[in-house]
């Protein structure tokens, strides 16, 4: 099985409902896990007497507003609306994020850089396979919503974009 064709099959379980994906071919052998897909998070307040045990419960599907707040990570905020011609560019897959190709080489890009369609943005490694995000049209970078080495999600954003 080529390069290629294991990206496409981990793009195609990322977009689907399915969770494991085992494919053996002769000596060669794959297995492809998907985590649950992402939703939002739901909130359930629970309010116990100082000395009872605590008790759960679980939240239903359709529940109300969050009752409770819970602050959430900076690389795992909600993308910012897109003012204007601005764009957000948002991971296709589960992985690592890396702005550069190495620790000592300089990140692909960097905030007011110009980019055209197929620089490199990005680096996504996922299954020890290095994807490299590129840009789909031209414009500036005005924000990295990721830190660097640090774990993403799903359609999580990474980049905001100033389309030309």
């Amino acid at each position: 099985m080529e390069y290629k064709q294991i990206q496409e099959l981990i793009k195609a379980i990322n977009k689907s409902n399915i969770s494991e994906l085992k494919i053996e071919e002769g000596e060669f052998k794959i297995t492809i896990k998907q985590q649950a897909p992402y939703s939002e998070p739901q909130y359930v307040a629970v309010q116990s007497p100082a000395f009872a045990a605590p008790q759960l419960q679980a939240a239903a599907p359709q529940a109300a507003a969050p009752v409770a707040s819970v602050p959430s990570a900076p690389t795992t905020a909600p993308a910012p609306a897109a003012a204007g011609n601005t764009t957000i560019i948002k991971s296709p897959m589960i992985g690592t994020f890396y702005r550069s190709p190495s620790p000592d080489k300089p990140s692909f890009v960097n905030v007011g850089d110009d980019i055209k369609p197929g620089d490199v943005l990005c680096i996504i490694e996922a299954m020890k396979l290095f994807n490299e995000i590129e840009s789909d049209f031209s414009g500036r970078i005005v924000r990295v919503l990721a830190d660097d080495a640090s774990p993403v999600e799903y359609d999580q954003p990474l980049f905001e974009i100033e389309k030309n």
